[in-house]
């Protein structure tokens, strides 16, 4: 799972449609199947029998909003571009994903982004699109609901991957590896199996191993590079995810190596004693020919 950060926009036009892999419509409406999260001060804004189904037309306005409540609200150096833009997609080896199961991923990455605060009031409006198989979109707006202009964190990248990792872990998306703290010593043993699978596993190690440092660097590189303009940053980037998916992978096979090599062996059964009767051997000797 690598989330990949957009551009910020002036409108959440472009940023939905992208989402629903389609033009917004005033006439198609969108159920909680596609938005499948959203911020929590949104049920306060409607009534408890109200419909709940929104066109992605209302859904854009109800994110532009903030523009027009507060039109003088910029960020520190006069960008009023709001709309911040984010998606997450599932590697072609995961398993599908449920709906409560794509919310939870919406609301950490909310967390984890800064955009929303638990306990926090006047926070941003946002919503997560499940449109398209295997992925998922964040649209929110950082213009708060008191005028306020959230400025997302300088390291809002480093603590995207660092979610997107532990989610995989949480919901089984990888099979789990154990961290250095809890990881069991491998014995020390004057076997030469024992001394490669500790080396691999210190190599497959997704925490402080040098290959866990690798697939970070090509992460971020991809990030960097989907932010430029231009369609060949874009298709670099996407490159560069598909390298890092491959270096995940061969962490899983060096762990699994090192567990393999780590299997005591099972020694071989002695051989069996075929125990010979004295009384045949005796009449054997008597009637052997001469």
């Amino acid at each position: 799972m690598i989330p990949r950060l957009n551009v910020r926009t002036h409108t959440p036009h472009d940023p939905l449609a992208e989402a629903l892999g389609r033009p917004v419509s005033p006439n198609e409406g969108l159920t909680e199947h596609t938005v499948v999260a959203h911020w929590p001060g949104l049920d306060d804004y409607t009534l408890d029998d109200e419909q709940k189904i929104w066109t992605s037309v209302q859904w854009a306005e109800h994110l532009e909003d903030p523009y027009l409540e507060h039109p003088f609200a910029a960020s520190p150096d006069d960008d009023r571009r709001a709309i911040l833009h984010l998606d997450v997609r599932l590697h072609p080896e995961d398993r599908q994903l449920t709906g409560p199961e794509w919310a939870e991923v919406a609301h950490r990455l909310a967390r984890a982004a800064g955009i929303e605060v638990p306990g926090k009031e006047h926070g941003c409006r946002w919503i997560a699109v499940q449109a398209q198989s295997r992925r998922l979109d964040l649209i929110a707006n950082v213009i708060h609901l008191d005028g306020a202009w959230h400025a997302p964190p300088a390291d809002i990248l480093r603590r995207l991957s660092d979610e997107a990792r532990r989610i995989e872990q949480d919901l089984r998306l990888f099979r789990v590896l154990v961290g250095p703290s809890s990881r069991p010593a491998v014995p020390a043993a004057p076997t030469a199996s024992a001394q490669l699978a500790s080396v691999l596993t210190q190599l497959a190690d997704e925490q402080s191993g040098p290959l866990a440092a690798v697939r970070g660097l090509v992460e971020h590189s991809a990030h960097r590079l989907a932010r430029q303009p231009g369609a060949a940053g874009t298709s670099t980037a996407h490159h560069l995810e598909l390298i890092a998916r491959r270096i995940h992978a061969i962490q899983q096979d060096l762990d699994t190596t090192a567990a393999h090599l780590n299997q005591p062996r099972i020694a071989p059964a002695p051989p069996t004693t075929r125990r010979t009767n004295p009384r045949s051997q005796q009449e054997k000797r008597l009637f052997a020919p001469r």
